[in-house]
Order: structure tokens, then C-alpha cells, then sequence
């Protein structure tokens, strides 16, 4: 118990390190937000696996480290070189905002505006116009269950503010780029972000996390998504941390009437992994599409666990998440299809695939359906499996050797959730690394850069 208890104590006396650094003419609706989120923390602590909800992922590896707050760190260009490349970020269209460590970096931040939407750090954005933020910041992600959203929220410092007004078509993708560079020490950052639609708008938004070297660091990441009613909203995530990091993570959505949102996640880095998606349908004909592909090699842990909250009448959600493991990889997929009494006409689907390549791959698979609603349908299931002998018998047979034979059905087992990815670069890319590294997950790491 005492080393839990100083576990705690890390982040409560860096917290009190932390408000003593704000600003005093600081708005009181956002130091009331921090204040109750790191209470919040101090009363739940870390989970442990006998927490339901954290039962398949043992977070001690993250609460041994005495992480401290990351320092801002200058990229060089090699650096900026390397980042692009794991990003998949030609930096030929649309508009790109980046951290390092959780810090802004202007120069390495591009901006072509497009009728009116706003995309700025939230660090200015609470400074220059925090009334605009104030309704939607911190009111849908909650924290009351989960001390890794408390100590995000109690941290809340930057990230990205976005915001499409109503109307608005956004043709190019918004690029949301945060990336991590130890040097060393134990690092953790704690990036926020806030995305919000108006009624009729469209665009699409790409978030990379990215590790630049192999040290020990952890990003502690939420995004919330306010979508507004008939908005259409794309989103992406490309997850590529260094091998000995750590991420946990939420992407919290709250739909409006009429609108659609689709998930394209993609994890490839990272020693312990953790993400989370949770999307409530709230107005009536809503659709919600999520898609997720995950590869772990090593002894890399990759969670994943997503909730669809169906809380109105006619609305619809699609979901498929597919994992590849290899060496003693671990991977959790715990999906829940959550149908109020009032959410009649819902259409519901769950589908759960996941590819072992080693006798030593584990995977704990939770499809859930809650339902409280009559008039409904709604499917779920999951299939764990290795490679299909017949298949590769078929390929043998017209003269491809046994390793292309299983290069080309992992991908084509990968690739139904790559080819559902518009964003052209970032398919393109993922195509081609899944080719170059043939069988094998996409956990090239990059190479250590100064």
C-alpha cells in the first residue's frame, strides 16, 4: 500500500509544483476543473487488475517509473526528417499542428485557413477566447472512474482547438501531430485536445503520436468531440510510440442529431498500450463507424477497449477491430454496445478478428451487448485464429515460398481496415510498411535522433 500511496504522491506534489506556475488572472471555471480532477485522482488512485474494466492490463510497469513533467525540446532537422516519415506527413496539403513533449511548436506548424475554422493550440485559445471553450472543455470526458483522465484533466495545459463552423466544408485534413523525445529521463506529457463542428459542417482531422527515440516516456493523452447536428467528422489515429514508451489514451465522442462519425485507428508502437473510444449517439439518426487495426510483436501490450452509448431512437453503428500478434505479444479488445430503453430502431453490429503468429500471442477478447431497448438489432462477435494452412497450401502450390505465402494473408487479413482509410498518404503508407516488414507487425520503431 505505501508504494501505491507514493505512487500518488508523484503527481500530487507535481501538481502543486504545476498551479503554482499558472497564471493568477487564470479563469476560475478552468482552476475549478483542475482542482476537482486531482482530487478525483487522489481518491481513486492507479487501477490494478482488480478493477473489471483494467482486469487484462497491469499498469505497474507505468506506476513504477518516477515520471517527471517533459521538457520542451527544440527538434533538429533530422529530427523533423524522421518525423514525417513515421507520420506519413508529406506537408504538401492541409493544415498541421504540432507538439513536442505536450509544447506547441510554431515552426513546425502549417495553417491554411479555409472559411473561418479555427485551429490553434488550446494554451491560446483559453488565453485569447476561453468563453468559447468553456462549454464543451472537460464536459464530456469524464474522470470520476478513471485516474488517467483525472491526472490529464488536472494537467490540462495544451493541445489542439478546433473548430468547423457550421456550413463549413474542410477539403484537405486537419493534422494533429504530437510527438515524444525522452532524452533519458522519464518523461510524461499530458496533451489535450478539442474538436468541435458545427451543424452541417464536414472535415476531416489525422492524430499521430509519435516517439523519436527509444527512452521511457509516457503520453497520457484525451481528445473530445463535440459533433453538431448533420456535421460529418472523419477521424484518424496513427499511434507509433517508441518501443520502451507507454500511452494511454481516450477519444471521447458526443453526437448530435443527424450527424456521422467514423474512428480509423491504427496502433503499431509502444511497450504497454492503452486506448479508448467512447462514442454516445445522442440525437436521433445518428451513425457511428468504428475501425481499428493493431499490431504487437515482442512482448509489446496492446488495449483496446471501446463503448457506444446508442442514447436516442434510428441511429446505427458499425465495428470492426482487427489485431495481428506475434512473438509473446499480448492483446485486450473489450467492446461494449450500450442500447437505452428509449433507443428504439437501433442498428448494431460488432466484429472482433484477431490474428495470432505465434504460439506464445495471447489475446483476451470482451464483445458485450447491453440492451434495454425491444425494437433493435444488434450483433456481435470475435474470432481468434492463425494463418489458414489451406490458403497457404494454395500459394505454395502455384510456387510461392511459406514466407511470402503468409506475408500476403496478413495483409490482406490487415488491409480490410487499411483500405477503408481515405486519407490517401496515410493509406499509401501504411500499405507500403506493411509489404517492406511482410508478416511481421508495424513496430518499426524509429532509429534514435538528436
Amino acid at each position: 500500500m505505501s508504494a501505491v500511496m507514493e505512487d500518488r504522491d508523484i503527481y500530487l506534489s507535481t501538481f502543486e509544483r504545476f498551479e503554482k506556475g499558472r497564471d493568477r488572472h487564470e479563469r476560475p471555471w478552468l482552476h475549478r476543473i483542475r482542482s476537482a480532477a486531482i482530487d478525483r485522482f487522489a481518491e481513486l488512485g492507479f487501477p490494478t487488475p482488480r478493477d473489471e474494466e483494467w482486469r487484462f492490463t497491469n499498469v505497474a510497469p507505468i506506476t513504477r517509473v518516477p515520471f517527471r513533467p517533459a521538457a520542451a525540446v527544440e527538434l533538429s532537422g533530422q529530427a523533423v526528417q524522421a518525423l514525417r516519415r513515421l507520420a506519413f506527413d508529406s506537408g504538401d496539403a492541409g493544415t498541421r499542428i504540432v507538439f513536442v513533449n505536450g509544447f506547441y511548436a510554431a515552426g513546425l506548424s502549417v495553417f491554411r485557413p479555409s472559411g473561418g475554422v479555427t485551429v490553434e493550440n488550446l494554451a491560446a485559445a483559453l488565453e485569447a477566447n476561453p468563453q468559447r471553450l468553456e462549454p464543451y472543455l472537460a464536459q464530456h470526458a469524464g474522470y470520476d472512474d478513471h485516474p488517467f483522465r483525472a491526472l490529464n484533466t488536472a494537467f490540462l495545459r495544451d493541445g489542439a482547438f478546433v473548430s468547423i463552423p457550421k456550413g463549413e466544408v474542410v477539403r484537405e485534413p486537419i493534422h494533429l501531430v504530437f510527438v515524444s523525445i525522452a532524452r533519458g529521463e522519464p518523461a510524461v506529457s499530458h496533451p489535450r485536445n478539442l474538436i468541435v463542428t458545427g451543424p452541417g459542417s464536414q472535415a476531416t482531422i489525422v492524430e499521430s503520436y509519435i516517439g523519436l527515440d527509444e527512452g521511457v516516456y509516457l503520453t497520457n493523452a484525451v481528445t473530445e468531440i463535440v459533433a453538431g447536428e448533420n456535421s460529418l467528422l472523419d477521424h484518424y489515429k496513427l499511434q507509433r510510440e517508441g518501443g520502451k514508451a507507454f500511452q494511454v489514451a481516450t477519444l471521447q465522442v458526443h453526437q448530435g442529431r443527424g450527424s456521422t462519425f467514423s474512428s480509423h485507428y491504427v496502433s503499431l508502437g509502444g511497450g504497454l498500450v492503452r486506448n479508448e473510444v467512447n462514442v454516445v449517439l445522442d440525437g436521433e439518426g445518428c451513425e457511428s463507424t468504428l475501425n481499428g487495426l493493431y499490431l504487437a510483436r515482442d512482448r509489446q501490450h496492446m488495449d483496446n477497449r471501446t463503448v457506444i452509448d446508442h442514447a436516442r431512437p434510428r441511429c446505427a453503428s458499425h465495428e470492426l477491430y482487427k489485431g495481428i500478434l506475434d512473438g509473446r505479444a499480448h492483446g485486450v479488445f473489450n467492446g461494449k454496445i450500450f442500447v437505452r430503453q428509449d433507443a428504439q430502431k437501433t442498428d448494431a453490429k460488432q466484429t472482433n478478428k484477431t490474428l495470432l503468429l505465434s504460439d506464445d500471442a495471447t489475446i483476451n477478447t470482451k464483445p458485450q451487448l447491453e440492451i434495454f431497448a425491444d425494437d433493435v438489432k444488434c450483433t456481435h462477435g470475435a474470432t481468434v485464429g492463425q494463418l489458414d494452412a489451406e490458403s497457404i497450401f494454395y500459394l505454395r502450390s502455384r510456387g510461392i515460398d511459406l514466407e511470402s505465402a503468409r506475408s500476403l494473408l496478413t495483409f490482406a487479413f490487415a488491409n480490410d481496415v487499411i483500405g477503408r482509410i481515405k486519407v490517401e498518404p496515410l493509406r499509401a503508407g501504411l500499405e507500403e510498411l506493411l509489404l517492406a516488414t511482410q508478416h511481421l507487425p508495424l513496430g518499426e520503431q524509429a532509429k534514435e535522433v538528436p
